[in-house]
């Protein structure tokens, strides 16, 4: 510290006390707080960035964006990055919940794929905002031999009839059928598989959506967004609905492990959900500039390609492209042909009204009443 600082502060201050003071200070710079889902960055992308940059990042999860929801709308969270999706982030736009980005400390933007930005763009018109991360598909994860013992090895998998349909959901029960604990997701695809508008805020709908879960509820295991993954990896699961990424985890470590398992995915051919995550800085951020240089580096190439080569989820970036692994690039599942793209939907935030409806049917439906 120098002489003419010391010589402007007042006789009551003591040195020791600046001292202790700065230190603080210097400590509070030299942090990050993200808050993420689970399973959701490369093992080493966050002490590479910690050595890069000399900030000590402490990291988070969460595995449903109801919980994400929640802890923002509390307030005063302390996080400098959260990641919710589409429909949830533009709901939270428009409760003030996050600050718009410089993009003069965002040099990597150009790297982002113009079509996806076009895309999140229906949640975050211009952009201004967030910062696309990944993106994929709720489909359905599966035990290829145990579906097929139970079922037979013809059996069609490319169906939502695997969990929506009662008596086939009846056949699989034993070796454990699951949902995610997402109700937006889950009765968006109810109405799809029954033929209706999945976006539909009609209540007739939505109790046409609770009636068919209602049918199913006793062959369900539980609802959950993250247990699924090792559930699957280990067999002690055979069918959950799950998002793309996260069932590739699940095969990933099925083939790494002991046993003999075989874990696939599949988008059914009624349709699904197209979702984007996108990251974000929250109202408030303690580290703003630190939170620019977290989201500046997620989107050098080099970086997004080790996160998809991690999580096996497509990416934002398309100037990641060249350095992602083969299997994934080429994998239809995870980067859908066209063909696909045209049955899924994107989620749309639902007015408050009818979220607070939809949260009771929920309740119904996990407590089976």
């Amino acid at each position: 510290m120098s002489q003419g600082i010391k010589r402007g502060l007042s006789a009551s201050v003591s040195a020791a006390a600046l001292i202790f003071a700065t230190g603080a200070a210097t400590a509070q710079e030299d942090t990050l707080n993200v808050y993420n889902w689970s399973d959701y960055i490369a093992a080493d992308t966050v002490p590479k960035f910690e050595e890069e940059f000399g900030v000590s990042v402490n990291y988070d999860v969460y595995d449903s964006n109801e919980v994400l929801e929640g802890t923002l709308m509390a307030g005063g969270t302390g996080y400098d990055v959260v990641v919710p999706s589409g429909s949830f982030f533009q709901r939270q736009i428009e409760a003030g919940i996050y600050q718009k980005l410089d993009k003069s400390k965002l040099d990597n933007w150009d790297h982002l794929d113009p079509q996806i930005l076009e895309q999140v763009a229906q949640y975050d018109p211009g952009n201004e905002y967030g910062v696309p991360y990944m993106w994929g598909t709720t489909g359905i994860g599966y035990n290829v031999a145990m579906v097929e013992e139970r079922l037979g090895a013809d059996a069609d998998f490319d169906t939502w009839d695997l969990i929506f349909d009662p008596e086939t959901a009846a056949k699989l029960a034993d070796c454990g059928v699951t949902l995610l604990d997402a109700p937006t997701e889950v009765f968006n695809t109810a109405r799809q598989y029954l033929g209706l508008d999945p976006l539909s805020t009609d209540e007739d709908d939505l109790q046409a959506a609770v009636d068919l879960i209602m049918e199913i509820r006793p062959h369900i295991r539980y609802f959950h967004s993250s247990q699924y993954i090792n559930d699957l990896a280990n067999g002690e699961v055979c069918v959950s609905m799950g998002w793309s990424g996260d069932v590739f985890i699940a095969a990933d470590r099925a083939e790494a492990g002991e046993r003999d398992v075989e874990v696939a995915y599949t988008i059914p051919r009624e349709g699904a959900t197209i979702w984007f995550d996108i990251m974000a800085i929250p109202e408030g951020a303690p580290h703003p500039d630190n939170a620019h240089k977290w989201l500046n580096y997620q989107m050098r190439p080099e970086v997004a390609a080790e996160n998809v080569n991690y999580v096996w989820y497509a990416t934002a970036n398309q100037d990641a492209l060249p350095m992602i692994d083969d299997d994934i690039k080429n994998d239809p599942a995870i980067y859908p042909s066209e063909e696909v793209m045209e049955s899924l939907f994107v989620d749309l935030p639902q007015e408050p009204r009818f979220a607070r409806v939809q949260t009771r049917a929920w309740t119904r439906v996990k407590t089976g009443q």
